[in-house]
C-alpha cells in the first residue's frame, strides 16, 4: 500500500457505482450513464482501484492520474451537452445532472487529488 491507496480505493469505486447509475434525469424519466460513456468510467474505476493496491508508486500514480483525467473531462463533456441541449430548447432546468455524474465527478476529484499526493511524496 502507498500514500494514495485509500483515495484511489474510494475514488475508483465512487467511479464504479455511479457509471451504473442515471447521469442524467429528465422530466420524463433518467438516463444511464451505461448507456453512454459510462462504461469508459467503468474501465477507469476498475484501473483505479487495481493501481491501489499496486506497491509500485510510479505505476499507481499513472492508475490515478490517467483515470481521473479521462473520467474528469467526460463529466464535463457530459455538463456541456446538458447546457447545449438545454439552450437550444429553451428548457432550462428540465435536463439535470443525475446522482451517476455527480458520483463519477467526485471520484475523479479524489483519485486526481490522489495522483498530485502520490507525487508529492515521491
Amino acid at each position: 500500500m502507498h500514500v494514495g491507496s485509500v483515495r484511489m480505493i474510494f475514488g475508483g469505486l465512487l467511479m464504479l457505482v455511479g457509471s451504473l447509475m442515471p447521469w442524467v434525469s429528465t422530466p420524463v424519466g433518467h438516463l444511464s450513464g451505461v448507456a453512454g460513456a459510462g462504461l469508459w468510467t467503468i474501465c477507469a474505476g476498475t484501473i483505479a482501484v487495481a493501481g491501489a493496491l499496486l506497491p509500485y508508486r510510479r505505476v499507481a500514480f499513472a492508475h490515478a492520474l490517467l483515470p481521473g483525467i479521462v473520467a474528469a473531462v467526460l463529466v464535463g463533456w457530459q455538463l456541456l451537452r446538458i447546457v447545449q441541449l438545454s439552450s437550444s430548447t429553451d428548457s432550462w432546468g428540465s435536463l439535470l445532472p443525475g446522482i451517476g455524474l455527480v458520483l463519477v465527478g467526485g471520484g475523479a476529484f479524489l483519485l486526481i487529488r490522489a495522483a498530485l499526493r502520490i507525487r508529492a511524496a515521491q
